[in-house]
């Protein structure tokens, strides 16, 4: 193995050569084989492909307001740790307790040691705290396990975010944190509290870790769809985000090439990846790869300008320029834009035999190739001019501190100075169009579609290649008649090939699988239609989250945003109260100034207002919103808002618990295993919560069939689901419908089927199967009762999601419109707490006296 790329293939012929730089000069579009080619460009070739990219470069330049600007960010490098779970065989970084110890070093800097150095980097005028550490060292380590349990944090993750509020604090640097791999929930936890975040990709070449010998083997944080993943975790949550390659390691011209173009399609689909770093291997001594020879420079300059060409003009592209031996030109005449983080105060401590220049002749080298050096910040200066929701408010006015707020670059005349971070106290003052519950009915949306439809949810053309790429649904030709039999006679006997099969059935065979629902239903909860008096409170429709079915979310500025006072909230739930509601059904958006604490102040100020009444409240999306706010655990959080009055939570936030479609539906929500952990948590609290499923966008009968078992196992382990409610996707309104790539919801058969197999699949471990009434009207919802369901859900008395989103069927239903829709069923009706159980007389008696209305006299709005 050695540092220059190796193909089993020959060279390219000269007619391969020619072809590939003629597309590249002509602007068109390149695929992986004509990049290999490419990237082996030397002599002349080369040259021509540089003046090419050269030319990509200027225009993006241009267009950027910056022409001829190549950026840095002066930075001080934090190395939070040096002990590491992975084992690269070229890394110097990485080092084990024992060392540490004899050079008098504790496992983890200190927080005066880091302190120390951020203060200094102050002082020097440096705006970056480049923060990196050794992936998850608590996991192989114990010597860090217990640094950690002695300086009282949960994971190295909790010291990195609390390190990362005292930079900003006392010192004013913004940090750019570089933890390794994270997950979703980690993202969540670190964004409020850095301007940036990276990890270099490093490469797709699966056999480079798989193999033993191979620079990766042993490293289970460099298994490249795991690095893939982290890379589309950030873009799911709107984090400026730093990647690139490590060249010469082994890789293929072929592999190299493939892992650019990974790089491009997740840049694509979040535009969250904020710039490339090409790095160069360097071998390094006393390491497994000391004997591998250096990446050659025309090995760098070439995979630059491939990636100037593949990336595009707006991309960002950065190569260390400490490890170039000071050939700065080529590289600026090969496309880069950037020149990294440069430190006056500290080595790079991952290449520390190779110092920084010094800025002033990196200046000087610039300006001999044409180019003005500018300062930026850790995060872009695309990113700081777009502000939200790139930026989380609390790290906000840090970045516009020191921002130029004209170019997003540097302000040389800014002061770095520690500010106030903190979480804000109270839910948000009341503001905008809080009567929406009501004028959604009479006046309606204002327009189709958020302000920001373009931006917010990603990229639409990539989604839409993604979509086409899955192909239709196969239709399954089983024996419905044996399939029938089974679900007859033993319905938690059925093979998903049957369930599948079934999920498929139409005409006759679907008839008769509503009957045999329908059988099972009478066996299971007898003939009664059950019904909750309830009030829905939507608190803000305030959120930057993207998901795009969901019509609901406006930008605080949107003509139809609005945020609800604390006082507001307890106001309706009184009403209802008075009305004969037993339940509050609370939830809202993700609204970026919503203090992680206001969940509790909102349960809080209902019980206080209305001690009776059960608060039904905050999806799984909520609830990680507030713990990663918080700091606490999922655990911890819902033992909170429990203590707070919380009684049981929404299983909302599902959709189809399959990534491979939650990820088309919504780029920023929480992924499926993170849902499952926060209803089997609050299942373990004594919180119980409904289970949900939304379909007909672009899922098959294949998803609905696995998260159907899923719930079903959920259930078998901890019992705590009270209901099954089906959710058919309103698409009027809906943004991935609007973009083209969704359904126009299910169809009756779609909805008769789910409802059917949901009673058979979940038997007998979900007895309460709910259908809504509010998506699919009084005489939809009465054949959904004729075809295994036996619940209606609740009177909502004020329903906006559905509204916004294009539903024709009100928002509210008094107590005789839902006991005359059991009676359409031909069924007897009864009224029901949320857990199912007996209402209270006196309960019962106010609800049939006012009918659920909401009282008149009584203001709904201060």
């Amino acid at each position: 193995m050695d540092g220059t790329a190796t193909d089993a293939s020959t060279p390219p012929t000269a007619n391969a050569m020619r072809r590939a730089l003629r597309r590249a000069r002509d602007g068109v579009a390149l695929d992986v084989t004509e990049a290999a080619v490419l990237l082996q460009a030397r002599g002349e070739d080369l040259l021509d492909l540089c003046a090419g990219a050269a030319r990509v470069r200027d225009a993006g330049l241009e267009a950027a307001g910056r022409p001829g600007v190549i950026t840095y960010s002066k930075s001080v490098f934090i190395p939070l740790t040096r002990l590491c779970r992975d084992k690269c065989h070229y890394c110097t970084f990485a080092t084990v307790p024992g060392r540490l110890r004899r050079e008098g070093h504790g496992m983890y800097m200190s927080p005066d040691e880091v302190l120390e150095v951020a203060r200094r980097g102050a002082e020097l005028g440096c705006k970056e705290a480049l923060i990196t550490l050794g992936d998850k060292p608590e996991d192989r380590w114990p010597e860090a396990r217990e640094w950690l349990d002695a300086h009282g944090y949960d994971d190295t993750i909790a010291y990195v975010r609390a390190m990362s509020i005292r930079i900003l604090e006392e010192t004013g640097l913004l940090p750019h944190l570089n933890p390794g791999v994270l997950g979703w929930t980690d993202f969540q936890r670190l964004k409020p509290v850095s301007a940036s975040m990276g990890m270099m990709l490093e490469t797709t070449a699966t056999r480079l870790w798989s193999e033993p010998g191979g620079p990766h083997f042993g490293s289970p944080d460099k298994e490249p769809a795991v690095r893939l993943r982290v890379l589309e975790d950030a873009g799911r949550s709107s984090v400026p985000f730093t990647s690139g390659l490590l060249i010469g390691i082994g890789e293929t011209y072929q592999e190299r090439a493939e892992s650019l173009f990974a790089l491009r399609r997740v840049s694509r689909a979040y535009h969250g990846v904020q710039e490339l770093i090409l790095q160069n291997f360097r071998a390094k001594p006393d390491t497994a790869m000391r004997g591998m020879p250096d990446a050659e420079l025309d090995e760098l300059v070439a995979t630059v300008a491939v990636a100037r060409h593949l990336m595009g003009p707006a991309a960002c592209l950065q190569a260390p320029p400490n490890l170039v031996d000071g050939e700065y030109e080529r590289l600026i005449a090969a496309g880069i834009d950037d020149w990294g983080g440069v430190s006056p105060l500290t080595p790079d401590h991952v290449n520390p035999e190779r110092p920084w220049p010094q800025i002033e002749r990196l200046a000087e080298r610039s300006a001999a190739a044409g180019f003005e050096l500018r300062e930026r910040l850790a995060v872009y200066p695309e990113y700081v001019r777009r502000g939200e929701p790139w930026l989380d408010p609390r790290v906000l006015p840090h970045v516009r501190a020191l921002a130029d707020p004209a170019t997003g670059l540097a302000n040389p005349d800014a002061v770095v100075r520690g500010l106030p971070w903190q979480e804000p106290e109270d839910l948000p003052e009341s503001y905008g169009r809080t009567d929406l519950h009501t004028a959604v009915d009479t006046e309606g949306r204002t327009g189709d579609r958020r302000a920001d439809f373009e931006d917010v949810y990603g990229d639409w053309e990539v989604l839409r290649e993604q979509v086409l790429a899955k192909g239709a649904p196969e239709r399954l030709a089983g024996d419905l008649r044996e399939a029938l039999a089974v679900a007859a006679d033993d319905p938690a006997g059925l093979t998903d090939d049957q369930a599948l099969a079934l999920f498929h059935a139409d005409g006759p065979a679907l008839d008769a699988l509503c009957r045999i629902a329908d059988d099972v239903r009478r066996d299971a909860v007898g003939d009664d239609v059950t019904y909750c008096v309830t009030r829905n409170i939507n608190f803000t429709n305030v959120c930057y989250t993207g998901c795009r079915f969901c019509a609901f979310a406006q930008r605080r500025t949107d003509a139809d945003a609005y945020t609800l006072s604390l006082e507001q909230v307890a106001d309706r739930a009184a009403q209802a109260w008075e009305v004969g509601a037993t339940e509050v059904c609370m939830q809202g958006g993700i609204h970026p100034d919503l203090p992680g604490t206001a969940y509790f102040d909102i349960a809080r100020a209902v019980k206080e207002r209305v001690p009776g009444i059960h608060v039904h409240a905050f999806s799984p999306m909520e609830v990680v919103n507030g713990a990663t706010r918080t700091g606490l655990s999922i655990r911890d959080w819902l033992q909170r808002a429990k203590e707070s009055g919380l009684d049981t939570i929404p299983g909302t936030a599902a959709e189809i618990l399959d990534d491979e479609v939650r990820w088309v539906l919504t780029k920023g929500k929480l992924p499926a295993a993170t849902w499952v952990e926060v209803v089997t948590t609050a299942h373990e609290l004594g919180i119980r919560s409904s289970s949900t499923m939304m379909y007909g966008h672009v899922d098959t009968p294949k998803h609905w069939l696995g998260h159907l078992r899923l719930l079903a196992g959920i259930q078998q382990r901890t019992g705590g689901f009270t209901e099954f409610v089906t959710l058919p996707f309103i698409h009027t309104n809906a943004p991935v419908y609007l973009a083209g790539i969704a359904r126009p919801g299910p169809t009756a058969r779609d909805n008769r089927a789910v409802v059917a197999m949901a009673r058979l699949l979940l038997h007998p471990h979900i007895p309460n199967i709910q259908t809504s009434w509010v998506k699919l009207g009084a005489e939809g919802a009465a054949e959904m009762l004729r075809s295994g369901a036996n619940d209606l859900g609740g009177t909502l008395m004020e329903e906006t999601i559905s509204r916004m989103a294009g539903s024709a069927y009100g928002s509210y239903k008094s107590v005789r419109d839902l006991q005359a829709i059991a009676e359409a069923a031909g069924r007897p009706h009864r009224q029901r707490t949320t857990t199912y159980g007996e209402v209270p007389a006196e309960r019962r008696a106010a609800a049939l006296a006012s009918d659920g209305h909401l009282p008149e006299l009584l203001p709904v709005l201060d």
